[in-house]
């Protein structure tokens, strides 16, 4: 019943989404304006609104739209007039070049600087780090875009401002975008560490005389790791929505970049696939971590 009822949020969650989304975009205006010159006839205009299936009302649309979903049918680009789904998947790549690192570098630094203001607790570093990670959790991804630019881009001129050509090109993009995530990671590895380095069982294992670096190992990070592993998932979500901005910020040619295209263009089947993909990735990387933890946690089964 634990993982039934996961799933079934689950796609609850993504359907909602769906469907905010579906008439938040039939808000923003008629896209044909943005398709055709404002000087040319009404009738082509009526016209172009028949050919793209906006002529009918909107609860007409989404019943429309949610059969094309169930045929596999997500529609084409009014801009390219080719399938969203190609287009989309063209730009994937790019993005998981940009995501992959960061979260592998997020992962590794936080996890080591967490630790190790555990272990030096109440020292110089310690209050450095928790200050650090603040910091790093307050300030939005495009501010720290925008911020390495003019300081790395225009003024040392060491890295590129943008766009995608060669490694230096990722560097920027990917350490704006594994900053919040590392902050937060080693936040909790550090509380979470602190928390099992008080427990009874720890004070046993020093007291049999084995060395601090197998205590630490074998007794102390194995059981701080349960909750760290929760965040590890929820911060892989959050650096996939994180990439829509970032790849905006550096003109990365990725899918998120597209999905910002298609909102300023009011590009309504785009749209809505990129929230659809980015949307799915998340709610599921949710689910895994949920499942994951229940199998860890049988306590959590329970619930």
């Amino acid at each position: 019943m634990f993982f039934i009822s996961r799933a079934f949020r689950s796609a609850f969650t993504l359907w909602a989404i769906l469907t905010i989304v579906f008439f938040a975009t039939r808000m923003t205006g008629d896209p044909t304006a943005f398709l055709i010159p404002p000087d040319l006839p009404e009738d082509q205009r009526v016209e172009l609104r028949t050919k793209l299936g906006l002529d009918d009302d909107i609860p007409t649309q989404y019943v429309r739209y949610g059969a094309a979903l169930l045929r596999g049918d997500f529609g084409q680009s009014f801009f390219s007039n080719r399938p969203v789904v190609e287009l989309f998947m063209e730009r994937v790549p790019n993005t998981l070049l940009l995501t992959v690192p960061a979260f592998l570098l997020s992962v590794m630094i936080g996890m080591a600087a967490g630790l190790w203001a555990a272990l030096r607790h109440n020292t110089v570093f310690d209050r450095s780090l928790t200050t650090a990670t603040i910091v790093g959790q307050a300030i939005p991804n495009f501010v720290v875009g925008i911020a390495a630019i003019l300081t790395f881009s225009f003024s040392l001129r060491l890295l590129p401002s943008g766009g995608m050509g060669t490694w230096k090109h990722l560097i920027l993009p990917t350490v704006t975008l594994a900053l919040a995530t590392c902050a937060n990671i080693a936040r909790l590895v550090r509380s979470s560490m602190l928390e099992v380095l008080s427990q009874d069982y720890m004070r046993y294992a020093r007291s049999k005389g084995l060395s601090p670096s197998l205590v630490v190992v074998k007794h102390g990070l194995r059981n701080a790791i349960l909750p760290v592993l929760t965040i590890l998932g929820l911060q892989l979500g959050g650096l996939i929505a994180g990439a829509v901005v970032t790849e905006s910020v550096f003109a990365w040619p990725g899918a998120g970049r597209l999905v910002i295209d298609a909102v300023m263009q009011r590009d309504f089947a785009m749209l809505q696939f990129g929230i659809l993909v980015f949307s799915a990735a998340i709610i599921f990387t949710n689910l895994l971590v949920d499942v994951g933890y229940g199998l860890l946690d049988p306590r959590v089964r329970g619930r």
